[in-house]
């Protein structure tokens, strides 16, 4: 076997194994982060600190029985979980997430992330078209709003930046900032990055725009008859955006995987990759969730218009 097709099987594999994992993690962290935050415990009663409540989480997930509704549409509700999480991952193949740790650079690397990201939402979409249950099918129709508003303003939003860089790889948007703190992209991009990190709350289906499942309700839903691994599909996916999406924000807008003063690049990202995962938290535990026209009011009367006058505006400062 080619050595290089075999180091691509090993990136893979590894990227899998490890986002998989972290996905787990990361609800313990955000158990105890929200916890916290509350003045509540969180997970303590299974392990050193509750730190085993992940391993147990896996168990019943793994042991649950996994049943197809009786009216659903068979396929059509087996595949949809897998369309999430696949797209997931597929997505994470362009991102470079350390110094020379990138599965697939292409040369339109942004464009293809986002892209694949947003096919993603079929999975929930399909999911509640498939269980025949109304509260599947609502979450199902959120999701369609959903995608038709935020990713007007996540394409929008890193227009301006890729004017500047001119280039849609997301090496070469790392490389321009290779001079420093005072080149990162968030100093003369402000306003692409608060649209781009906004979008990505909605992009990953976080608080306050969880519109898709929306916890506070009785029901979960386009999750509502999923149970099992099928369920643990939606909620991988989910957590794996929230990765991408950090990584996304971190090499445009932060830097990147450029050395941060005696910091090194790999260690660098990883910290600021910590500290945006931390705010999706942080806001989960302080923010209220929006109704679906709250959500298509703020992005087709706010949030569009602020992207075109950016864009206008950085096309006029560039042309100078």
């Amino acid at each position: 076997m080619d050595n290089d097709i075999l180091m691509t099987i090993v990136k893979v594999l590894v990227v899998l194994l490890v986002f998989s994992a972290l996905a787990g993690f990361t609800t313990y962290i955000e158990r105890k982060v929200l916890a916290f935050m509350q003045r509540r415990l969180g997970p303590v009663h299974v392990g050193p600190f509750g730190l085993l409540q992940i391993a147990a989480d896996g168990i019943k997930l793994f042991t649950k029985e996994d049943f197809v509704p009786q009216n659903a549409n068979r396929l059509i509700f087996m595949i949809a979980p897998v369309i999430t999480a696949a797209t997931a991952f597929i997505a994470m193949s362009a991102v470079p997430f350390v110094p020379g740790v990138i599965i697939s650079d292409v040369n339109v690397g942004i464009l293809f992330v986002l892209g694949v990201m947003a096919t993603g939402l079929y999975g929930p979409l399909l999911a509640g078209m498939a269980q025949a249950n109304k509260w599947g099918l609502l979450g199902g129709a959120r999701t369609a709003i959903q995608l038709l508003s935020y990713e007007v303003v996540t394409g929008l939003s890193i227009l301006a930046p890729i004017m500047m860089v001119g280039s849609l790889s997301l090496i070469d948007i790392n490389n321009y900032q290779a001079g420093g703190i005072t080149e990162w992209l968030i100093w003369t991009q402000p306003v692409a990055f608060f649209l781009f990190l906004i979008a990505g709350f909605a992009e990953t289906n976080r608080t306050p725009f969880d519109l898709l499942e929306h916890e506070a309700e009785v029901v979960s839903g386009y999750a509502t008859e999923y149970s099992g691994m099928r369920w643990g599909m939606f909620f991988i996916g989910e957590y794996a955006n929230l990765f991408t999406i950090s990584f996304l924000v971190a090499i445009i807008f932060l830097g990147g995987f450029n050395d941060w003063g005696f910091i090194p690049g790999a260690i660098a990202i990883l910290l600021k990759v910590a500290f945006l995962i931390f705010v999706f938290l942080w806001t989960r535990a302080s923010w209220p969730h929006v109704r679906p026209d709250q959500l298509m009011w703020l992005c087709w009367k706010v949030l569009m218009p602020v992207a075109l006058v950016n864009i206008v505006i950085t096309g006029i400062v560039m042309m100078a």
